[in-house]
């Protein structure tokens, strides 16, 4: 009798890229951008929401800004995923994956007044940014330093975006 810990699973052996890292730096790097990937698809998903809802006096200027964002945070998916293959882990295979390991929330609200949607995806974006520098240090334990880079540039992304979404909350003054 064979335990499941013992034997790999059907076609695991198939997907196992070789890497110096590691069967733990795999495992732990791996999953830590699993987690990531789906935070990134719920944020994109929002922001696309938030874009095709928008509506008010700075409508236009709004809907372009979370327009330019969910392409940017788009862009970020395949290398994610790319990634967490290259070392030889796996990476989300469907929705209901996504939904299991996500950590920022959905918002299935009718309506959002768009103030409230800025603000909420700039607290989702500052989120996104502590997720990616708690990946960042478990490469970093594992001497992982391609991913280490990728999650520098992705955490500049964010903050920027993170910034936008502030300021672009900030309450009017008076002249």
């Amino acid at each position: 009798m064979t335990t499941q810990n013992a034997t790999p699973r059907i076609g695991e052996h198939f997907l196992a890229t070789p890497t110096d890292l590691g069967t733990d730096a795999t495992r732990d790097i791996s999953a830590g951008l699993a987690g990531l990937l789906a935070d990134v698809f719920a944020l994109y998903l929002k922001t696309k929401n938030f874009h095709w809802h928008m509506s008010g006096p700075n409508f236009r200027d709004y809907h372009l800004m979370l327009d330019d964002q969910g392409d940017q945070i788009f862009a970020m998916t395949d290398v994610i995923a790319e990634r967490a293959r290259k070392i030889g882990g796996n990476t989300i295979r469907s929705i209901s994956d996504i939904a299991a390991r996500q950590r920022l929330l959905d918002n299935n609200a009718d309506y959002v007044d768009p103030q409230d949607m800025l603000a909420e995806l700039q607290r989702d974006n500052k989120q996104l940014v502590a997720e990616m520098r708690r990946v960042h240090e478990l490469c970093d334990s594992y001497s992982d330093v391609a991913t280490a880079s990728l999650l520098e540039n992705w955490i500049d992304e964010t903050e920027r975006r993170s910034w936008f979404l502030f300021e672009a909350c900030r309450p009017t003054r008076g002249l």
